[in-house]
């Protein structure tokens, strides 16, 4: 059966405000087993910074290249665990994770940033929100 393209978006919708959000259906058993609340906070605190910020692939960035170990960590790990859900939702949609990552960022990443964060559009560029 062919799935439509709001199914789709559904379903990587759903999965990537699970992941942005830095919770999983038992939030707090998960948060403290794998570290994401931390890692979330230093990224937040990056973001604010203007260390950090939202790429149009769907991933974390580096605005500056001079973010400490923690930060890169910390994105490191939040980026992982967004690929696990980009190739989730790809394999249960038939899409690729890249369009996957690129539809949770049009549809649930950027209309998240803040003003005065950074994101990078399709030309690559950073820009301030």
């Amino acid at each position: 059966m062919k799935k439509t393209l709001f199914s789709i978006l559904s379903a990587v919708v759903v999965s990537s405000a699970v992941l942005t959000a830095g919770i999983a259906l038992n939030a707090p058993a998960y948060a403290q087993q794998t570290g994401m609340a931390a890692a979330k906070a230093t990224v937040d605190a990056a973001k604010a910074a203007g260390t950090v910020g939202e790429q149009s692939d769907g991933y974390l960035g580096l605005v500056k290249d001079a973010a400490d170990a923690a930060t890169k960590a910390a994105v490191d790990e939040i980026n992982a665990g967004r690929a696990r859900v980009y190739a989730e939702a790809a394999a249960k949609n038939g899409v690729s994770p890249a369009a996957a990552g690129a539809s949770a960022y049009s549809n649930v990443i950027f209309p998240k940033v803040k003003a005065g964060e950074y994101y990078k559009d399709d030309s690559g560029n950073w820009k301030r929100k």
